[in-house]
């Protein structure tokens, strides 16, 4: 027979049918709340220290006290990871400002956030997308004014998943006034004809992403030559390479954008090269 799938819910690890929110959940009510995710590789956890460091500074950005401390998260999500044996997948963390009457403004200051965590199972380092390379469609960027803020409320990004979906591409890179920002649930590169990584600079535009930053760092170990400015629409579709990453994705190739074919329409040999640095760097933690 099948494990279970546990999940933890403020302070308890249980059977998923088992896992029970009320309706005067503000992350439900209000999409009040922060969200996390690691990667897992070989049952261990990928770049975490970087995450739980986010975790924490969206946590303060809205007001939340953070219920644990990083050794604390840590040991729930590796225990977690355990008793659903995830070999290799991803590890959801929320957190909300918890339960009480629908109003507004704060609830009183003692009122406990409400902790979610759970995994999910995700080939993500042997994933068949990034061998042919993804496809994209750009959609007008909709979302609030505080995107460096990892909100639960996703309204925007779901939109945007969905109008991917619907042309039957992987991914949606978002843009305003002709620049991009950022994928729905990435951060977008290109790569241009003379071999320069650009990537949009950080801002409250944008999430400052995790995989974005190691990338960063391993391209400039690497001694790749990086530029950190906006890129247009018109630009990306001209790009020689281009990829986004994520902790779902890692670095996967980019071979089109709105149907139009970049480079030879195969994975290039620089974003391959990047892709590389990074399992090496992901499974070596």
């Amino acid at each position: 027979m099948t494990a279970p799938r546990i999940v933890y819910l403020n302070g308890a690890f249980l059977p998923f049918e088992e896992a029970r929110l009320p309706i005067m959940e503000r992350g439900f009510l209000f999409a009040d709340g922060i969200y996390e995710v690691s990667a897992v590789l070989d049952g261990r956890l990928v770049d975490n220290a970087a995450h739980l460091a986010r975790l924490d500074r969206s946590l303060a950005e809205i007001g939340i006290a953070n219920p644990y401390d990083a050794g604390e998260w840590e040991r729930l999500e590796t225990e977690l990871v355990a008793r659903n044996a995830l070999s290799e997948g991803l590890v959801y963390m929320q957190v909300t400002r918890g339960v009480h009457e629908r109003d507004f403004a704060f609830p009183p200051a003692d009122t406990a956030p409400t902790v979610v965590m759970f995994t999910q199972a995700k080939n993500v380092s042997r994933n068949p997308l990034a061998e042919k390379g993804a496809a994209v469609v750009t959609v007008e960027d909709l979302r609030w004014k505080r995107r460096d803020i990892k909100s639960v409320a996703l309204l925007a990004q779901v939109l945007a998943k969905q109008a991917a979906a619907e042309a039957g591409v992987a991914e949606a890179w978002m843009h305003e006034d002709g620049f991009v920002t950022e994928g729905s649930s990435s951060t977008a590169f290109i790569i241009t004809g003379d071999g320069e990584i650009v990537t949009r600079p950080l801002s409250t535009a944008l999430l400052p992403g995790i995989t974005r930053a190691a990338v960063l760092r391993l391209a400039e170990e690497a001694g790749l030559r990086l530029s950190e400015r906006p890129f247009s629409v018109e630009e990306a579709k001209g790009a020689q390479e281009a990829f986004y990453t994520s902790a779902s994705s890692f670095v996967m190739p980019v071979v089109s954008i709105d149907g139009r074919t970049l480079g030879d329409g195969r994975p290039g040999p620089l974003t391959r090269r990047l892709r590389d640095l990074y399992l090496e760097m992901a499974r070596a933690s």
